[in-house]
């Protein structure tokens, strides 16, 4: 069974669903105002994987992550390029999802949008108000804190110490620092919604709260995010559901930050790493890769030489499953049970390895440590003339390593001209030409091709 830790509790648990058979993963997901950067890139990957091998053990996964589409950042790009937010909205999404798609991400199974929930969070806060834990001021609506019992259960600190660490501007009317906005007034030149307190826009932390509990329902069983979001918005989240008596996220899950030359990624340090830049220019598995060398917990350090390093590990990934086809034509074990290896002891022992890994904690680093090594086994059983152990050991590294979402890159096929140059290059080793036959191999390498002699003759790929 799958445990995972608990931001909440401090410890690894497993996970009981609410409902068997099923599991209910909400992932706060961008704030469409810009590009997306490799910090956001970590934590789609992260959830991406979880819910990859949830469904691999056999759940049926709900996993809905949301836009947020009305936000300050929004506004005040569109303001700054004399745009309307939601021309910015709608391009920094475009821009998302190609990024999300240039990784393999499997979309979400819902995509909320705030702005279609805007009336659900009116309710919401006209019902916190009607309860007493929430006051109204000239600029908004805010959850008083000090009535939420446990506030401050994520971030592992009572509200007084919370109290004491907030900021407040001159002549804030909040009765408390931690005390945050539920709506927000309107103003000039912003976008407006009705509202028993007049027009305005729902706060950040009451969409998420909002969207989750309905399409999840009452007491879901992950809420997951990065690190970065523990304190205040999951804290924030909570209260609201807590406030009104609902049961909220029975999990937490929390993945760590991004770090550029040991320090920890921001606009502010001016080290965000473009994550469309990043996949256009390098194979896009490589980051997935790099982000499973790392435990999700941890610090994941991004550099040429770490992006580097993990293509070279999946050319050998691609270069084994080429060599898959070729073994089964050379020789003849296609088919045979020794070369499926489906129920082979072999390939129930990688199955077996693999899982302790992932359910330990979702340990992708050991899982995919044990995968990359039987890459290599396989490599030296086939080496050494033992083709059907090779070809199982083989399959059970592809089969696993397609479960974290990195499937071998198809090998491109060569066109007509190139068969011919090949065609050539074999007939003239064939006839001892060697003359001729370097000729043609420099004019494959020349097109981009990397060639390859073998039994079957020349074999060409990228």
């Amino acid at each position: 069974m799958l445990r995972l830790h608990d931001t909440a509790t401090g410890a690894v648990a497993p996970i009981a669903s609410r409902d068997p058979g099923a599991v209910g993963l909400y992932v706060c997901g961008p704030t469409v105002y810009g590009p997306p950067h490799v910090g956001h890139g970590r934590f789609v990957l992260v959830y991406d994987v979880l819910r990859r091998y949830l469904e691999r053990s056999g759940y049926v996964v709900r996993h809905v992550s949301n836009v947020t589409d009305i936000d300050d950042k929004i506004i005040a790009r569109a303001a700054a390029e004399g745009r309307d937010w939601t021309d910015v909205a709608a391009e920094s999404e475009e821009q998302w999802w190609a990024a999300m798609d240039a990784m393999g991400v499997l979309r979400p199974t819902e995509v909320p949008h705030a702005t279609d929930y805007v009336g659900e969070m009116a309710d919401l806060v006209s019902d916190l108000v009607a309860r007493g834990v929430a006051y109204e001021t000239s600029d908004g609506v805010y959850l008083s804190c000090d009535a939420v019992e446990g506030y401050g259960l994520l971030a592992h600190q009572c509200l007084d110490s919370l109290r004491a660490g907030a900021r407040v501007a001159v002549a804030d009317e909040k009765r408390s620092p931690v005390d945050f906005a539920l709506w927000k007034k309107a103003k000039p030149d912003e976008p407006t919604w009705p509202s028993p307190f007049g027009p305005g826009r729902p706060g950040w932390h009451t969409e998420c709260v909002v969207m989750s509990l309905a399409l999840l329902g009452d007491g879901f069983d992950l809420h997951g995010g990065g690190l970065d979001l523990v304190f205040p918005h999951h804290e924030n989240e909570r209260a609201q559901a807590v406030a009104t008596g609902r049961a909220f996220a029975r999990h937490w899950v929390h993945n760590g930050l991004v770090m550029v030359g040991g320090e920890k990624m921001s606009k502010s340090l001016g080290n965000v790493t473009d994550l469309a830049e990043l996949v256009a220019g390098a194979d896009p598995r490589a980051y997935r890769l790099l982000v499973l060398r790392a435990h999700y917990r941890s610090p994941l350090e991004v550099s040429p030489a770490t992006l580097d390093d993990a293509a070279s590990a999946l050319a050998r990934v691609d270069e084994l499953a080429r060599r898959i086809g070729r073994v089964e034509r050379d020789a003849g074990v296609r088919g045979t049970p020794e070369a499926v290896g489906n129920v082979s002891e072999v390939g129930a022992a990688e199955r077996a390895k693999f899982a302790e890994a992932m359910d330990d904690d979702l340990g992708t680093p050991r899982a995919l440590a044990g995968l990359l090594g039987a890459v290599r086994r396989a490599n030296v059983l086939l080496d050494g003339g033992d083709p059907a152990g090779g070809l199982t050991l083989a399959r059970a590294a592809l089969e696993l390593l397609a479960v974290l979402g990195l499937e071998p890159r198809a090998a491109e096929q060569a066109s007509d001209e190139v068969l011919g140059i090949i065609h050539r290059r074999d007939a003239a080793r064939a006839g001892r030409d060697f003359a001729a036959a370097d000729s043609l191999r420099a004019e494959l390498e020349e097109r981009g091709w990397i060639v390859e002699d073998g039994p079957a003759g020349t074999q060409v790929r990228r």
